[in-house]
């Protein structure tokens, strides 16, 4: 009798071994990884208005940190919003918003007026794509520099030495990507496709299918 379950154990061991195996070798389902929870925050935009974590809910959202007088990399930072934006009609949201944020590590500087300025020098449309900051430097440092770890720090002559980065957060508030570059723009198609993934997951996790995509982020994102 004992040989007998010490078979069986050892039989069910091996089958779910096999399994896993199995799911990251053919991935039937994909996803981008659960990285971290993203920070909360209230910030003041270009309009003047407010927004927080909480209006973000339910969307996906691209996060970048920067300031309006940095001159390169900021302007490759520009210029990959503007492409994913164009290329948006490759991707099916669904019913998913997609937004962008820009969050300024200079509030000093850039005053709302100052944001909206930029802004409308992008031809950024302000129901997509808000830019945003908050006066108080502890607040913008535990957001920008703990929540999402992002590196910046202002140098003497006023301007800043900061770790470009773009954040993918989804609808949960939990970070699912994060691209860093120094001198070239980072992957735009990786990033598009990351957000296809993010839709298809949200789209199709339902009913039993939620368990293939709750055993894909375990197998492909906490395995080793």
């Amino acid at each position: 009798m004992k040989r007998a379950l010490q078979i069986g154990f050892y039989g069910l061991l091996g089958t779910l071994v096999v399994a896993a195996l199995a799911f990251k070798i053919f991935q039937p389902v994909q996803v981008v990884p659960r990285i971290r929870l993203s920070p909360g925050f209230a910030l003041v935009t270009q309009d003047g208005g407010r927004i927080t974590n909480e209006d973000l809910r339910g969307k996906f959202v691209v996060f970048n940190f920067t300031y309006t007088n940095c001159e390169a990399p900021c302007g490759y930072m520009d210029n990959t919003i503007l492409a994913i934006q164009s290329r948006l009609d490759e991707i099916n949201l669904g019913d998913i918003e997609l937004l962008f944020v820009t969050i300024s590590f200079d509030p000093k500087t850039d005053t709302p007026e100052k944001l909206k300025a930029y802004a409308d020098s992008l031809g950024a449309d302000p129901d997509q794509w808000i830019f945003a900051t908050t006066e108080d430097q502890v607040l913008l440092k535990a957001i920008i520099g703990a929540g999402f770890e992002a590196y910046y720090n202002q140098n003497e002559d006023g301007t800043f030495t900061f770790d470009p980065k773009f954040v993918l957060v989804d609808g949960w508030g939990i970070v699912r990507g994060e691209y860093r570059y120094q001198t070239q723009v980072p992957d735009t198609d990786r990033i598009l496709r990351h957000i296809q993934v993010l839709s298809d997951e949200v789209q199709n996790s339902t009913g039993s299918a939620s368990l293939a995509y709750e055993a894909a982020h375990y197998f492909l994102c906490y395995t080793p």
